[in-house]
């Protein structure tokens, strides 16, 4: 069961992060949707890596366990040599071909850097099959699909062991693919007239460091950042209320729920404390309606 501190009643809260077996998550947009059923969230978003793939299941399935389902994407990106995370939400229908178009060079990036991965790790001693890696995979395959293969075959024991050792970046097996700028991936979810939410700001920037990306970030059209977030305690969250008044962005969060795979982050609750009102997902969804 999730565990509300929030005051807001169970039906008036949302989660519009969340992850699929199509990207790094292990339940199915069918087995999410049943979840938020479950845990009484009014509306939930999937939101997977750098992938649309799974949205035609899960928006057929929150039809049929009478959820809101929000579809949407969380993109992967570069700044000043950090990778970025930007969520699209609420595009203006349901032909994500604009999206899907830029994400096809990014998957195909993506799996030039994936089969140098697999090439270190067998010349490292690390046995891994990435054919196999692949079937496996019901979506885009990434770091999360290769720790299971390490874990298979009795390298590691889990999959955040995997990420602290072998798959480290400092380890120098690991090397990410070479992403795009974060501000060109704010202007093509513009462009395909979807709201743009940063993910995680502090996780990914250092908190002296946020103020010169959003100045520029909003010349772009960020639209919000995500103020309530399963990791963030009660500073970070003021913090973040503060900053996304201080550049006018609106407000979003989530639990950034990947099922088996973060088992410390429940749907909804996070880490135990998350409530994300539902408003959040109603001002998000009405700034497209204002612009248009």
């Amino acid at each position: 069961m999730i565990n509300i501190t929030s005051k807001t009643s169970q039906t008036d809260l949302c989660d519009l992060h969340t992850h699929s077996a199509y990207s790094d998550g292990t339940f199915t947009p069918e087995e999410l949707v049943r979840a938020a059923k479950s845990e009484n969230l009014r509306a939930v978003a999937l939101t997977d890596h750098n992938t649309t793939d799974g949205i035609k299941e899960f928006v057929k399935a929150g039809k049929k366990y009478g959820v809101e389902c929000i579809p949407g994407v969380e993109i992967s990106s570069g700044y000043k040599n950090k990778e970025l995370h930007i969520v699209a939400l609420f595009f203006k229908n349901t032909d994500y071909s604009q999206v899907d178009e830029f994400l096809a060079g990014q998957r195909k990036k993506k799996e030039e850097s994936n089969k140098l991965l697999a090439e270190r790790l067998n010349k490292s001693g690390y046995n891994v099959n990435y054919d196999e890696i692949k079937s496996e995979a019901r979506g885009s395959v990434n770091r999360v699909h290769f720790a299971k293969e390490l874990i298979k075959n009795g390298y590691i024991k889990t999959v955040k062991e995997g990420f602290d050792t072998i798959l480290s970046e400092n380890r120098g097996i690991y090397v990410p693919s070479q992403k795009v700028s974060s501000f060109d991936v704010i202007k093509i979810i513009k462009s395909a007239g979807g709201v743009s939410i940063f993910a995680h700001p502090l996780i990914s920037l250092e908190k002296g460091e946020l103020p010169a990306y959003l100045t520029e970030a909003k010349k772009y059209g960020l639209d919000a950042i995500e103020t309530m977030y399963s990791k963030y305690n009660e500073c970070d969250r003021e913090f973040s209320d503060s900053i996304a008044e201080e550049f006018g962005l609106l407000k979003s969060g989530g639990s950034d729920f990947h099922g088996e795979n973060k088992p410390e982050i429940s749907l909804g609750s996070g880490c135990g404390d998350l409530a994300v009102p539902y408003d959040f997902a109603k001002k998000l969804e009405a700034s497209k309606n204002i612009e248009s």
